[in-house]
């Protein structure tokens, strides 16, 4: 086998704790989640996204919202407080 070696300045601590990620994902090293990214880059199966994951509602959910929106943008169902304890007062009626 050919090998080579790739190295990449980075933080100690950052790789410290990829390397605890790594580790709690199930790879037995970080070397080997690397060599897993690059091999899923080399044949174009890489998916990459950074963010939070998107939540999907369920259609209930959606329109419920959607009729919370409606009201809200419409100015119905909507209860005014002047203040903390007028919000109280109006919450245990």
């Amino acid at each position: 086998m050919n090998d080579t070696v790739l190295q990449i300045p980075m933080p100690q601590l950052l790789r410290k704790e990829a390397e605890k990620s790594a580790i709690d994902m199930g790879f037995s090293s970080l070397q080997d989640f690397v060599r897993l990214v690059l091999k899923k880059l080399t044949i174009k199966e890489l998916d990459v996204s950074i963010g939070f994951p998107v939540v999907k509602l369920s259609s209930k959910a959606e329109k419920r919202y959607l009729k919370i929106e409606k009201d809200y943008k419409a100015d119905k169902n909507i209860v005014r407080t002047k203040n903390t304890n007028d919000f109280f007062a109006k919450l245990n009626k």
